[in-house]
C-alpha cells in the first residue's frame, strides 16, 4: 500500500526588483547647448544657396550672413551636417527657420553616426522618425529625445519645408559629454575577469555593456560553475539570446534552464546597450531601452560560479563542450559587473589579456557602404558592354517577399534577378532568332530581414546562381547562345523602360557589397555624381526595421511583416483585433448569465485586455448567486494560482469539500497531538483545520458540532472511526493544493481522501451592474488618471433621456481622450502623435430611448475601433508614427469636464484597459451623483420567460417566477414530478377566493381572465411523459357539476371532455392523433375562451373546436384542481371513475399551470404557502426536460388535421381502438428488446464489481434515500427519470 501525496502546483505572481543606475557618465543635469560653441568648418552641408547661406550659419537665433543655412536645392536630397568634435550625449534639438525670411523647414527626420559612415536614422516606437519643425522664420520649436543620441555627427535632413519660400533653418542641439572605454574584439581575444573568491554564490547582479558588430553570430559573455549553473549572453542570427541557470537537482524533476531572446538586426555596426538586472530568481533583460522581465525556471535562488566570468567569449577551459560557439567579432564599451568597470580594468592592465594578438582600445570603422531602397528607388551603375560574360553580385536584405533586384538590357534580350515568394529567381530572355526564356532559382525565406548574397555568373554556354556562398547548392543552366552584355545595370527595380520588359516589383530593403564584371562599385563615387545615377535612395545607410520587435502582438500573437507594416495571427489565442488585445470572452459567469446562458463550462478572462489568460469554469446559474467550479476536477492543471486569485479575490463566497475515510488512520490526533493530515492553501500555507471547521480551529466538523462518534476527540478518524467531511470556506486559504497525510504506519491502515473543486459564488466587486446615475449636466465623478499603453480599450453601458453629453475625458498636455454622445452617434476622439483622429457611429435607432446601450472603443498601433452595441462600428487606420504610452496630467472625468455638457443618465460597468471603475463608490457622497441606476427591465425583460416578471434590484434584476408552473433564475427550469401508482395532487381554492385568484392574473399567452366569479375562459397548459394507460392526467371541478378532465383512454390517445351546463353529456374531443403513452414526453395547450376551444399538441398546429350551442359558456365556481387521480366528493361523471381513475396516473408531470396557478409547483416547492394536498409518493422530476419534437405531416396523412381527415368529434372509440393493437404490439416488442438489454447490462456490471479490487470502490449513493420509504423510491429520488448519473463534481483518491 503506498500513500501517495497530490500536488496542485500553482506558479505565483512575482515582483521584479530592479537596480537604478546612472543614465550618464556624468552627474550633473545633460543640457549643454552642443552647436553654438562650435565653429564655422564643423558645419557641413549637400550643398548652399549662396556663400551668405552656408552651413555654418545654421545657428539658433543668429542673424549672421543670410540669417540660416538655405540649400541650393529645395528637395529631399539635401542635409545639414554638424560635427560635435567627439561623441555627445545629445537629449534634446530645438529649430528655427532661417532669419527674416520665407524660408524654414516644417518636417525633418534625424541621422547620426560616430565615422560619417554607415548612417543611423532615428527610430521611435519602432518608426523612422519625423519631427515637426517650424511654421514661420522665428518661432523656436523644441524636441525632448525620448532616447538619447549618442554619435559625434549628427544629419539634419529635411523632409518637408514653407510652400512660399525655400528650405531654411537654424538650429541648437542639447546635451553632454560622453566617455567610454572601448575595446576591440578580433574573435581570438577573450576578457577572463576572476572572481574574488573561487567560489562564488551570487543572488543579486548587474551587468552592462554596449557592443557593436557587423557579425550575426558571437558569444558577449558566459560564466558557469561545477554545479551546473551558467549564465551566457550570445547573438545569434543577429539576435540577441540570454541564458540563465540557477540549478537543477540530480533527477531532472526541477530544471533550471531558462532563456529569453530580444532584438533582431543587431548585425548593423551600430551600438547596442544591454543591462541585465537579476534578484534571485526574477530578472530584468534590457535591450536598447525595451526590457523584458522574466522569472527563471527552477526553485533556486543563487547563481553558483567558478573561478571567472568571460567576455567576448568562451574561455579556454570550456570550449571542447561549447558546440562551436563563436567569439565575438565587434567592439565593445562600458563593460560594468556587479559596479566593477571591467573596461577600465583592462585598460589598467588588472584583467587577464593575453588571448589578444592585438588588443586595441578603439573601434575600427566599417568598409560597408549600403543602399537604402524605398519603394521608389532604383540605382544605375555602368559595367562592360559588348562582352559575353555576365558577373554580378550583391547583398541584400528585406521583408517583402518580392521585389526586383536587378536588370539589365543585354543586346538582344535581358536579365532579371528578383526575389519570388522569398527565393532568388533569375529571368534571362534572349531574343537572337527566337525568343528563349530561361528561368532558375535557389534559396527559400530570404525576406527575413538577415543579409544574404547573390551572384549570377553567365559566359560561354551556361549560367550559374549561388545564394549565400554556398557553392555545393549552386545552380547550372545551359544557354543555347552565347550572350552579350549591354553595359548598364539598373537596382531596386523603379525605373521606366522603352523596348524592355521587367516585371517592375519595386525592391524595399538595402543592398550592400555590390560587384559589376567582378569589381567591386565605387558607391562613393556615386554618391558624389562622379559614375552612375540614382533616385530615391538613401546612401551609407540601412533603414530596415524589425516591426516585431518588441512585438505589438499581445497575448501570444503570432507577428509577421513585411516593408511597410505587421501583422498579428491571433488564432488559439482568446483575443481578436488588429493587435490582439481584444478578449472573446466574458470576465465573469455573471456576465454569461445575464446574456441569458444556462449552466454549463465557459471561459471566461476576468481581466479581458489584462496579462491574465482566458480560462474554463463551470457556471451554475440556477441560484440567486452565480457559483463557479474552478477547475472541472479538483487536481487537474485546468488554470494557474494567478487565475484562481483572480475568481476568489472578486468571489463573495467560496467553498471546497474535502472528506477523509479512515481506517486506523487518525487526521488531526485531536484533541492536544499534532495534526497527522494537514493541506496547504493558496499562500503555500500549512493549515491543520478540516471541512466544517476554520482557521485556526483544529477540530473537524463533528468537533464543532459536538457530534463526534467519540466525544473525546474531535474528529471521527482520530478515534479510528467513519468519516470527516465538511466544506473549507476561508477563502482566503483555498484551493487546496497539497494534503499530506501522516497516519500511514499502523497495520492495517487506509483511508480515503475526496477532494472536490473550487466552487466560488457572487461577484463581490458586482463588476457588472456596477452603475451610477447622473442627474445633473454639472455632474461628473474623477478618478485618477489610467495608465497610458500603446493599446487602450474602454468599454462600459448607458442609458438616457438625452440627447447629448460627455461620457469620459482625459487630458494630457498634448495627450487627450474623449467619447461624447451627439443625439444618434457617439464620438471617439484621441490624440495620436500630435494628429487629433476621431470616430463615430451612427446608430439607426434613438440612443435616448432610456434602454441600455454598450459602447467599446479600442486604440492601438494599427488601427482604431468603436462600436456600439455590438453591430454599429468604426474601424480606422492609425498614422504610423505617435503611440507612445499616453500621458494624462488631468484626472479621468466621468461625465462633464471642461465646461462642456454633462452625461445625463445612467452609466455602468465601466472598464479601461480590463480594469473596472467603482462608479458606486465614488458616487456616494458625490453631489449630483446617485449610486447605482434603476430601470434594467426595461432592456432585460426578455430574459424573464415563460410569463416571469422582471423585478428590478439595487444592482441588476431578478425575475419572479412565482406565478409560472417554472422556476431557475430566467423561469426556464421545468417543475415537474413522478406519479407512483395511486400518487395524485390536490389543489383547492377557497370558498371566497378561489375565483379571484384565477380572474386577478393573466394567464401564460396572456389572455385576461374575466372579474366574475364564473369563468368564461381559462388556459391549461401541462407537460406529461407515461407508459400507461388509461389514467386522468388533469380534473379541475367545480362547486356545480361542471369539470374539464384530460384523460389518455385505454389505447394512449388523448381525451378533452368539457362539461358546462347545458348539455345531456360532456363535450367530448377525442384527439385520436397518437398513441400518447409511449415514455415520451408530450406538452398540451388547451385555451377557452366563451365557446372557442383551441388546442396544440407538441409542435403540431393549433386545432380549433367551438362548444355546441345549448352548452353553457361559464365555467361555475372552480374547486379543485386535481393530478394523476381524482379523490372527490359529490357527483362526478361515471365515465371518469370507471374508465380512467384507477389504477391512476403513472409517469410524470410538470409545467402544471390553470391560468396563474402552479399546482404541482405548489406541491414541490415547501416554501411555497398553498392549500395543496399530496398522497402517494411525489418525486421531482423535468420529465424529460421538453417534449419530443417531431416533423410536421402532411396534411393529407395527418390525423391530427381536422380538414384533411374529414374527422367529426367525437370519434368512434372502438373503430380507434383497432388501429392501436398494431401500434401497441410494436412499442411492446421495442419495451422488451430495452428490457433484456438494461438487464444484460446490469449483470455485467454486477459481475465487474464483484471482482474489484478489495478497497477500490466508488460510492454513488442516493441523495434523500435516508428519507426514502422503499429500495424503489431510493432510486427515484436519486433520478426519477431512470437516467444514470455520476456526480462529476467530485473524485476520490485510495490511499
Amino acid at each position: 500500500m503506498y500513500y501517495p501525496t497530490v500536488f496542485l502546483l500553482l506558479p505565483v505572481l512575482c515582483s521584479i526588483i530592479s537596480t537604478s543606475r546612472a543614465a550618464s557618465s556624468v552627474s550633473r543635469k545633460c543640457e549643454d547647448s552642443l552647436a553654438t560653441p562650435l565653429p564655422y568648418s564643423s558645419f557641413t552641408s549637400s550643398s548652399v544657396y549662396g556663400r551668405a547661406y552656408g552651413a555654418g550659419y545654421a545657428k539658433l537665433n543668429r542673424k549672421q550672413g543670410a540669417g540660416g543655412w538655405s540649400p541650393l536645392d529645395t528637395d529631399r536630397y539635401q542635409w545639414l551636417q554638424v560635427d560635435l568634435g567627439s561623441r555627445k550625449q545629445v537629449v534634446a534639438i530645438v529649430t528655427q527657420g532661417r532669419y527674416s525670411s520665407s524660408d524654414w523647414t516644417s518636417k525633418y527626420r534625424l541621422l547620426y553616426s560616430d565615422t560619417q559612415k554607415n548612417w543611423r536614422p532615428y527610430l521611435q516606437d519602432g518608426n523612422i522618425w519625423t519631427f515637426d519643425g517650424n511654421v514661420n522664420s522665428e518661432g523656436v520649436v523644441r524636441h525632448e529625445l525620448q532616447h538619447a543620441i549618442l554619435a559625434r555627427y549628427i544629419r539634419f535632413i529635411p523632409v518637408d519645408w514653407s510652400k512660399d519660400g525655400r528650405i531654411g533653418v537654424r538650429l541648437e542641439l542639447y546635451g553632454c559629454s560622453y566617455w567610454a572605454d572601448v575595446i576591440s574584439f578580433d574573435g581570438h581575444g577573450v576578457i577572463s575577469y576572476r572572481l574574488r573568491s573561487k567560489k562564488m554564490k551570487i543572488v543579486k547582479d548587474v551587468i552592462f555593456l554596449k557592443f557593436r558588430t557587423t557579425t550575426g553570430d558571437g558569444v558577449l559573455l558566459h560564466g558557469e560553475g561545477q554545479q551546473g549553473d551558467y549564465i551566457s549572453l550570445e547573438l545569434r542570427r543577429a539576435r540577441l539570446q540570454l541564458s540563465i541557470n540557477l540549478g537543477s537537482n540530480q533527477y531532472g524533476s526541477i530544471q533550471g534552464h531558462t532563456s529569453v531572446t530580444s532584438g533582431s538586426l543587431l548585425d548593423d555596426d551600430h551600438w547596442h546597450s544591454v543591462v541585465i538586472e537579476r534578484y534571485r530568481r526574477n530578472v530584468n533583460f534590457t535591450l536598447d531601452h525595451h526590457t523584458q522581465q522574466f522569472r527563471t525556471n527552477g526553485e533556486f535562488d543563487h547563481l553558483d560560479l567558478d573561478y571567472e566570468i568571460s567576455f567576448g567569449g568562451l574561455p579556454v577551459s570550456v570550449k571542447p563542450s561549447s558546440g562551436g560557439r563563436e567569439n565575438f567579432v565587434g567592439c565593445m564599451e562600458g563593460i560594468t559587473y556587479n559596479g566593477d568597470n571591467i573596461t577600465n580594468l583592462v585598460r589598467r592592465k588588472k584583467v587577464d589579456t593575453s588571448s589578444f594578438r592585438n588588443l586595441t582600445f578603439s573601434c575600427a570603422e566599417s568598409n560597408s557602404f549600403s543602399v537604402f531602397f524605398n519603394s521608389t528607388s532604383f540605382l544605375r551603375l555602368p559595367g562592360q558592354s559588348d562582352s559575353d560574360t555576365l558577373s554580378v553580385s550583391l547583398s541584400f536584405r528585406t521583408w517583402n517577399p518580392n521585389g526586383l533586384l536587378l536588370f539589365t538590357a543585354l543586346a538582344d534580350g535581358w536579365v532579371e534577378v528578383a526575389l519570388t515568394e522569398g527565393k532568388i529567381t533569375v529571368y534571362m530572355n534572349v531574343t537572337q532568332k527566337k525568343n528563349t526564356r530561361i528561368d532558375i532559382s535557389s534559396g527559400s525565406g530570404l525576406n527575413d530581414g538577415q543579409w544574404h548574397s547573390v551572384h549570377l555568373n553567365a559566359l560561354e554556354n551556361y549560367a550559374m546562381l549561388t545564394v549565400d556562398g554556398d557553392e555545393a547548392s549552386t545552380v547550372r543552366t545551359a544557354i543555347p547562345i552565347q550572350i552579350q552584355t549591354g553595359g548598364t545595370y539598373y537596382f531596386g527595380g523603379y525605373f521606366l523602360h522603352t523596348n524592355t520588359r521587367s516585371l517592375q516589383r519595386s525592391f524595399q530593403g538595402c543592398m550592400q557589397m555590390i560587384h559589376v564584371d567582378d569589381h567591386l562599385a565605387d558607391l562613393r563615387a556615386l554618391e558624389q555624381g562622379l559614375i552612375g545615377t540614382f533616385e530615391n535612395v538613401s546612401l551609407d545607410m540601412c533603414a530596415i526595421v524589425d516591426r516585431c520587435v518588441p512585438n505589438h502582438c499581445e497575448h501570444g500573437g503570432r507577428c509577421s511583416q513585411t516593408w511597410d507594416t505587421f501583422s498579428c495571427n491571433c488564432t488559439g489565442t482568446g483575443y481578436t483585433g488588429a493587435t490582439c488585445h481584444t478578449s472573446m470572452y466574458q470576465q465573469s459567469c455573471e456576465e454569461y448569465k445575464h446574456q441569458g446562458k444556462s449552466s454549463g463550462s465557459y471561459w471566461i478572462d476576468p481581466d479581458s485586455s489584462g496579462s491574465l489568460a482566458p480560462f474554463r469554469v463551470n457556471c451554475d446559474m440556477t441560484g440567486e448567486g452565480v457559483c463557479v467550479c474552478v477547475c472541472v476536477r479538483a487536481f487537474v492543471l485546468a488554470c494557474v494560482r494567478v487565475q484562481v486569485l483572480s475568481v476568489t479575490s472578486s468571489a463573495e463566497y467560496c467553498e471546497q469539500y474535502v472528506a477523509y475515510a479512515c481506517r486506523m488512520s487518525r487526521l488531526l490526533n485531536t484533541p492536544d497531538g499534532v495534526a497527522f493530515t494537514w493541506w496547504v492553501g493558496r499562500a503555500n500555507e500549512r493549515h491543520s483545520y478540516w471541512g466544517g471547521s476554520g482557521p485556526g480551529i483544529q477540530k473537524c466538523s463533528c468537533g464543532i458540532e459536538h457530534n463526534c462518534t467519540d466525544p473525546r476527540h474531535f474528529c471521527n478518524c482520530d478515534a479510528d472511526l467513519r468519516e470527516d467531511a465538511g466544506l473549507l470556506v476561508y477563502k482566503d486559504h483555498l484551493p487546496v493544493s497539497q494534503v499530506v497525510v501522516g497516519d500511514t504506519s499502523r497495520a492495517g491502515s487506509e483511508a480515503k481522501l475526496t477532494i472536490g473543486p473550487l466552487k466560488c459564488q457572487g461577484d463581490r466587486e458586482c463588476n457588472y451592474w456596477n452603475a451610477a446615475s447622473f442627474s445633473s449636466p454639472a455632474s461628473y465623478l474623477h478618478f485618477p488618471s489610467f495608465r497610458g499603453e500603446t493599446s487602450t480599450d474602454i468599454s462600459f453601458y448607458f442609458k438616457t433621456s438625452s440627447t447629448h453629453g460627455v461620457f469620459l475625458e482625459n487630458l494630457g498636455t498634448t495627450d487627450f481622450l474623449h467619447i461624447e454622445l451627439r443625439g444618434s452617434v457617439v464620438s471617439f476622439s484621441f490624440n495620436v502623435g500630435g494628429e487629433r483622429m476621431e470616430l463615430s457611429v451612427h446608430s439607426p435607432v434613438p440612443l435616448n430611448d432610456d434602454q441600455w446601450h454598450r459602447v467599446e472603443a479600442e486604440k492601438n498601433i494599427k488601427e482604431a475601433v468603436l462600436q456600439l452595441n455590438g453591430q454599429y462600428r468604426e474601424v480606422r487606420p492609425t498614422p504610423p508614427q505617435g503611440h507612445t504610452k499616453l500621458e494624462f496630467y488631468s484626472e479621468l472625468y466621468v461625465g462633464a469636464s471642461s465646461g462642456q455638457r454633462g452625461f445625463l443618465g445612467c452609466m455602468r460597468a465601466l472598464k479601461i484597459n480590463g480594469m473596472t471603475f467603482d462608479l458606486e463608490g465614488r458616487a456616494k457622497g458625490t453631489q449630483g451623483v446617485n449610486p447605482g441606476c434603476q430601470g434594467h427591465c426595461s432592456s432585460y425583460a426578455m430574459h424573464c420567460r415563460n410569463g416571469g416578471k422582471c423585478l428590478e434590484k439595487y444592482n441588476g434584476y431578478s425575475c419572479d417566477c412565482s406565478l409560472t408552473a417554472y422556476d431557475g433564475p430566467f423561469c426556464t427550469d421545468d417543475v415537474g414530478g413522478y406519479f407512483e401508482t395511486g400518487t395524485l395532487v390536490r389543489y383547492d381554492f377557497l370558498p371566497e377566493a378561489g375565483a379571484f385568484a384565477l380572474r386577478e392574473e393573466k394567464s401564460l399567452s396572456g389572455v385576461g381572465v374575466p372579474s366574475e366569479a364564473n369563468l368564461t375562459q381559462e388556459e391549461l397548459v401541462f407537460s406529461f411523459s407515461t407508459s400507461s394507460a388509461p389514467s386522468i392526467l388533469v380534473y379541475i371541478s367545480s362547486r356545480t357539476q361542471d369539470y374539464l378532465a384530460v384523460v389518455l383512454r385505454h389505447n394512449g390517445t388523448l381525451q378533452i371532455r368539457y362539461s358546462l351546463g347545458g348539455l345531456a353529456e360532456p363535450y367530448t374531443i377525442d384527439v385520436d392523433h397518437r398513441n400518447m403513452a409511449n415514455g415520451q414526453p408530450h406538452s398540451i395547450n388547451i385555451t377557452r375562451n366563451l365557446r372557442e376551444i383551441r388546442i396544440q399538441l407538441d409542435h403540431y398546429p393549433v386545432s380549433t373546436y367551438t362548444l355546441p350551442e345549448d352548452s353553457d359558456t361559464q365555467f361555475n365556481l372552480v374547486k379543485s384542481i386535481f393530478l394523476g387521480k381524482v379523490f372527490e366528493t359529490g357527483q362526478i361523471d361515471p365515465i371518469l371513475i370507471e374508465r380512467y381513475n384507477t389504477p391512476g396516473f403513472v409517469g410524470c408531470l410538470s409545467r402544471v399551470q390553470l391560468n396563474s396557478v402552479a399546482p404541482l409547483k405548489a406541491a414541490l416547492r415547501s416554501g411555497l404557502a398553498a392549500p395543496i394536498s399530496t398522497h402517494g409518493i411525489l418525486v421531482p422530476s423535468n420529465c424529460g426536460a421538453s417534449p419530443l419534437t417531431i416533423s410536421p405531416m402532411a396534411s393529407a396523412s395527418d390525423p391530427w388535421h381536422i380538414e384533411a381527415a374529414g374527422a367529426v368529434f367525437p370519434f368512434n372509440e372502438d373503430k380507434a381502438s383497432e388501429d392501436g393493437v398494431d401500434r401497441n404490439s410494436a412499442i411492446i416488442g421495442g419495451i422488451i428488446s430495452m428490457v433484456i438489454f438494461t438487464v444484460l447490462c446490469i449483470m455485467v456490471f454486477v459481475i465487474r464489481h464483484m471482482f474489484r479490487h478489495k478497497g477500490s470502490y466508488h460510492t454513488n449513493e442516493a441523495k434523500g434515500a435516508e428519507s426514502a420509504d422503499c429500495a424503489d423510491a431510493a432510486i427515484i429520488v436519486n433520478d426519477p427519470a431512470f437516467t444514470e448519473t455520476i456526480d462529476e463534481s467530485k473524485k476520490e483518491w485510495f490511499i
